[in-house]
């Protein structure tokens, strides 16, 4: 199963839409994470439309629109895997204990809010991956989103992407 995550879209503020080579992949993915800071709903409603599996979260800046129509934590078993996704995670110092703590069932945790890439294992096993944001680099030399493959319980080709400049 391949994955696609991002977080962090935040349009049309940061951007008028998703980018091109982003929307390209929504027709290769089997299941889409987003983990937060859509913004608007209409992003929402792109990605519910084009995705064969959405799994998406609400961010610190989604207004009562998204908060009524999504969860602050997601949980979905994909392959054999157990998966959450969450907007934030707090600092960076301790992410992968707090996270594992907060989080033990999981197998895996797609989060954002940071607009930073990010890809740890947690001891224990818990594998944490920020996508980044595809529409807004902030300190990051480049926008960025994800992918991966799920294959025989397990995730392979976890893959960082760059979006080339606007």
């Amino acid at each position: 199963m391949r994955l696609l995550l991002m977080s962090d879209t935040h349009l049309p503020r940061r951007a008028a839409e998703l980018p091109g080579p982003l929307l390209a992949e929504l027709p290769r993915a089997d299941v889409v994470f987003h983990a937060g800071d859509w913004v608007d709903t209409a992003t929402l409603d792109l990605l519910r439309e084009r995705s064969s599996r959405l799994v998406g979260v609400y961010g610190n800046n989604d207004g009562p629109d998204l908060r009524a129509r999504l969860p602050e934590v997601a949980r979905a078993e994909i392959g054999g895997l157990r998966f959450g996704a969450v907007h934030e995670t707090g600092p960076a110092a301790g992410r992968e204990a707090r996270c594992a703590a907060r989080f033990p069932d999981l197998d895996v945790l797609v989060f954002g809010h940071s607009h930073i890439p990010w890809d740890t294992t947690a001891e224990g096993g818990l594998r944490l991956l920020n996508p980044g944001s595809p529409t807004d680099r902030r300190r990051q030399p480049h926008c960025t989103y994800m992918t991966a493959t799920v294959a025989d319980g397990r995730l392979t080709d976890v893959v960082l992407h760059r979006l080339p400049p606007r």
